[in-house]
């Protein structure tokens, strides 16, 4: 999704997933707080970067846990009014995070619920951007994930075939800055003027029946 060298890419990727393991890991007791020898033991549940836990994904060692602000209670919020969530203090990468759980989660809804969530807030972002004025309230701005307040950021959201790909932009930002333009036209661009040949009454053609 993200290039090797984003920065924004790597902290989405340090966001903590839960797993339990399925099999057992010595000398790696120092990812498991609550064991006794340097060891994780069978079933083990404890908490790593996405990262970490991608990879012993991969190896068949762990099976994942979506994280709580994936959970029901968070869906039907966002459900109820998608602008109004404040998704940022869940996790910052909201939607980056949760594009990379969707290949490996068993929750098969996890891409449908981000592609609704991204579309209701899209509406909500850009009617917001296009009647601010130019200035937007903090508690406002402080809701938006890093995905909605980056600019010209693109990432594929790997969800269904007819969304292989999703390119998504600051919206908030390229609405407020086209309805920034927008009135910078009406008050200082090329007016329209009333061309002189339009004034002026057309003459009758021979070919034009006199008046009886």
């Amino acid at each position: 999704m993200g290039s090797y060298f984003d920065l924004d890419d790597i902290l989405a990727e340090e966001e903590p997933v839960g797993v339990q393991f399925r099999v057992a890991a010595a000398g790696v007791g120092i990812l498991d707080p609550s064991a006794e020898e340097n060891q994780v033991e069978v079933g083990s549940k404890v908490e790593l970067p996405f990262w970490l836990a991608q990879e012993l994904w991969y190896s068949q060692a762990v099976s994942l846990k979506l994280p709580n602000f994936y959970n029901e209670r968070i869906r039907k919020e966002v459900k109820a009014d998608p602008g109004c969530v404040d998704l940022r203090s869940r996790c910052p990468y909201f939607y980056e995070l949760g594009c990379k759980l969707v290949p490996l989660a068993q929750d098969a809804t996890l891409g449908s619920f981000l592609m609704f969530s991204l579309r209701g807030r899209y509406r909500d972002l850009l009617c917001k951007s296009h009647t601010a004025a130019g200035t937007v309230t903090p508690k406002f701005l402080a809701r938006l994930t890093r995905e909605e307040t980056r600019r010209k950021h693109n990432f594929a959201l790997y969800i269904t075939p007819e969304f292989s790909s999703f390119f998504f932009s600051t919206v908030f930002e390229a609405g407020a800055e086209s309805m920034k333009a927008f009135r910078k036209w009406r008050l200082e661009g090329t007016r329209l003027e009333k061309a002189p040949v339009l004034g002026k009454k057309r003459r009758p053609t021979s070919d034009t029946p006199e008046n009886t």
